[in-house]
C-alpha cells in the first residue's frame, strides 16, 4: 500500500515526466505530499525517495532544512517567527514570548486543540516589514502585541 493517496501517486509520476532529471522534482513531490497529509511523515519520505532514486536520509535532509516543510503534525496555523539580525532587532523575541504566552505552548509545540503551533525560524525573507512571521503561507509583518493580539483572534 502506498503512503500517499492515489491522485497524489498521479500527480508525483506527472511531476517525474516533466524533469529530465528525477531529482528535480523531489520539492514539488514533497509539497504534494504536504498538500494532502498536513505534513511529510517519513513513510512518505522513503516512498518519493524510491521514486525518485535518492536515498531516505537525502529526502528527510531536505525536509528538515526547508521550513517550508513539516516532518510532523502540525497546528492548523503554523506561526513562524522569524529571528535572525533585522527581526530580533526589532523585537522579534518579544513578539515569540508574547505568542508563547498567549498559546501556552513553547517553540516546537502545537496547541492541544490542534488550532496553533509555534516555532522560531532563520530569515524569511521580510527584513523591510520586522519584526515579522509567517501564518501558514501569509507573511505578516511589523509585528507588536496588539497586531498580535488582532491576528490571533480572526485565525479559527
Amino acid at each position: 500500500m502506498i503512503p500517499v493517496g492515489a491522485e497524489t501517486d498521479r500527480r508525483i509520476d506527472e511531476l517525474l515526466g516533466r524533469f529530465p532529471r528525477k531529482g528535480s522534482a523531489l520539492l514539488p513531490a514533497l509539497y504534494l505530499i504536504q498538500e494532502e497529509k498536513g505534513y511529510v511523515p517519513e513513510v512518505a519520505m522513503e516512498y518519493v525517495a524510491g521514486k525518485i532514486g535518492v536515498s531516505p536520509a537525502f529526502v528527510a535532509g531536505v525536509v528538515s532544512f526547508y521550513t517550508l516543510f513539516h516532518p510532523r503534525p502540525v497546528g492548523r496555523h503554523h506561526l513562524q517567527v522569524c529571528r535572525t539580525l533585522p527581526c530580533a532587532l526589532r523585537g522579534s523575541e518579544e513578539i515569540l514570548g508574547y505568542l508563547k504566552s498567549r498559546l501556552g505552548i513553547g517553540e516546537g509545540e502545537t496547541t492541544p486543540d490542534g488550532r496553533f503551533s509555534l516555532v522560531a525560524v532563520e530569515c524569511l525573507g521580510a527584513c523591510d516589514a520586522a519584526p515579522m512571521c509567517q501564518i501558514n503561507e501569509q507573511d505578516v509583518g511589523r509585528l507588536d502585541r496588539r497586531k498580535v493580539d488582532e491576528l490571533l483572534a480572526t485565525l479559527k
